[in-house]
Parts: structure tokens; sequence; C-alpha cells
């Protein structure tokens, strides 16, 4: 690295000291330590040589880190979190395949050896080109469309990849949402409103019984993780979620928290929901079974996140407007 200049420092969601954050979870007494293993890694492992780190980012045991190359400005991003290890190797590969069939996705760069997830130091690297473009913006319906139809490719694709068995081996085992439903009911939450809790048994009882076979998905489909630039999807990214879930499931519960943000957990309006589904059944198509069922996993979806004290997000309200809506 030419220079350092102490990156910024922050915490993604989480309100803790960043500094303390930073020696306690990864080791480093400060960013510029932080920078200088970033920049050493990739200069040895990528032959990038890193001009500054700027920024420096931590979730729970994980870090971001936006670099300056002469390449271009990448994104190093690293787990201390070793059982994880495995599962993020796979998850990188998958990436990397998805990109090659030409998937709007944020796919790692190969360090010289041609690994695209790296452990060094008891951490799981990799790095990324920085996608230009902003979070998707819920009210800009034509962005919604056009993120339900990249969601519908990316079912596609999951659904054909070639090594979903060894992801599948390192994922929690399926268990299928109708029987999730069934069993949340059995116990509902005190401060859900009975009526929603009630439409949803009846809901549930007359929907037809159905079994959709569960598949690798994205598990974390939401704002955050949607880049727009020029009216079009750049990229999904973090793929670290990923789950053996049914894409209808996945489908309704985007729709549900499509807004959603690292600090920003709000409900968002029903003319994004629609956007969404309709840019979805563009691509890939909707069973009429399946229709039966969007309203119940919609429902459901509103009302697991009605929090059980205060609701400044409007949870509460947009529940009932989604049942009323039913």
């Amino acid at each position: 690295m030419s220079k350092t200049s102490g990156p910024t420092l922050e915490m993604l969601w989480e309100h803790r000291d960043p500094v303390r954050v930073l020696s306690e979870r990864f080791g480093f007494v400060d960013g510029d330590e932080a920078a200088v293993w970033v920049s050493t890694a990739l200069a040895d492992l990528w032959g990038v040589e890193v001009e500054v780190c700027h920024r420096l980012v931590m979730s729970d045991r994980n870090a971001l880190a936006w670099v300056s190359a002469s390449s271009g400005p990448l994104l190093a991003k690293w787990s201390v979190c070793e059982e994880r290890f495995p599962r993020l190797a796979a998850l990188a590969r998958l990436t990397t395949w998805l990109g090659a069939q030409g998937l709007p996705v944020s796919a790692p760069v190969a360090a010289l050896d041609g690994r695209v997830q790296v452990e060094l130091d008891r951490a799981s690297l990799s790095v990324q080109r920085v996608v230009p473009g902003d979070l998707l913006d819920v009210t800009a319906l034509d962005d919604v469309r056009q993120a339900g139809a990249v969601l519908a490719r990316l079912h596609s694709a999951l659904a054909t990849y070639p090594s979903a068995d060894a992801v599948a081996a390192l994922l929690a085992p399926p268990v299928p949402t109708q029987d999730r439903i069934r069993s949340w009911l059995e116990e509902a939450p005190d401060h859900v409103p009975g009526v929603a809790v009630d439409a949803l048994r009846r809901l549930v009882a007359d929907a037809p019984v159905s079994r959709w076979p569960a598949q690798l998905v994205h598990g974390d489909f939401r704002s955050a993780n949607v880049l727009c630039a020029h009216s079009a999807v750049a990229a999904v990214i973090d793929f670290e979620e990923a789950r053996l879930e049914e894409p209808l499931s996945e489908l309704a519960r985007a729709a549900v928290l499509l807004g959603t943000r690292f600090r920003d957990w709000g409900p968002v309006a029903a003319e994004a929901r629609q956007a969404l589904l309709d840019g979805y059944r563009s691509v890939r198509d909707v069973t009429a079974a399946e229709a039966r069922w969007w309203a119940v996993l919609v429902l459901w979806n509103s009302v697991r996140m009605i929090p059980s004290g205060e609701d400044p997000m409007g949870w509460t309200s947009a529940a009932l407007e989604v049942l009323h809506g039913i």
C-alpha cells in the first residue's frame, strides 16, 4: 500500500463502539493496522496494490473494507467466524457461477491461485469489485419490477446449479413453509392482533394442500442487498444467508421486507409488493395454487414483523392493511 489515511470505522447496524469492536472481534489495534492487513493480503494473494483504504464497516463477526487500487475500487470482505468458513467458500463459488451465467451479482475476484475465498490468519477473505449503484428505492415501482424479474431469474438459475448438493450439505435442512405457518399459529404471540391470527387460520384452512420443492434461494432479498443504476438492477449482493426454501416463500418474504435496510426496518406499500410480484411473473410462472398461497404468505410475514412493544415503524397497521386487502 502506497499510503494509509486511517479508514473511517463504522458499525453496519449495531450500536457499538467500532474501535472497540475492531479490537475485540478482529484483533486490530486501530483502523490503520486493519488497513495494512487488508493491503498486504491483497498484494500477496491477489497481486493488487492498494492505494488507500477508505472505509471499514463491521457487522457481527464480519468486516468490509473499501479500497482504491490501480485496477479500480475494490471491496474486501472477511469473516472471523470459523465455523462458517466452509459455507462462505461454497457460496463464493456459487456467486462466481451465477456471474458466469450472466446474472447481475457481485462475483468475487479470483486470487492469483484461482481461489475465490481465501483463509488467512484465522479469517476467511474474499475480494469484489465495487458495483456502482444505489440501494433499491421501493417507491420507484419500475425498479421494483426489475428486481422481481431478477429474483425470478436467480431462482431459475439456482435451481440448476451443478454443485447444489454440496452447498445444501452445509445448510440447514428445509422445513416446508406451510408446516412453519401451522406451527406458528399453534403458539401465535399474544401481541399479534387476534383478528389477523384468526384470518390467517381461515386462509390456511381454505388454501390448497400443495408441496413445492425447496431449492437454493438468496435468503435475504431486500433493498439493502439490491443495487440499482440507470433504471436497472446492477447487482444482487450478499448471498451469505442463502438457504433451502420454496421460491414462492422467498418471494413473499421479499415483498414484505423489501424496503428494509440496515437500521430502517419499515414496511412497504401494497403497490411495491404487487410490482415485485408482477416483475417476477414476467419471467417465471406462478401457478394457481401458488397464487392462492401468496396472500397467506404475505400476511404471515407481515404479522411476524409486529414487535411486542412499541411499533414506531407501523408494522401492526401494515399487517392489518394487508388483511383488509385480501
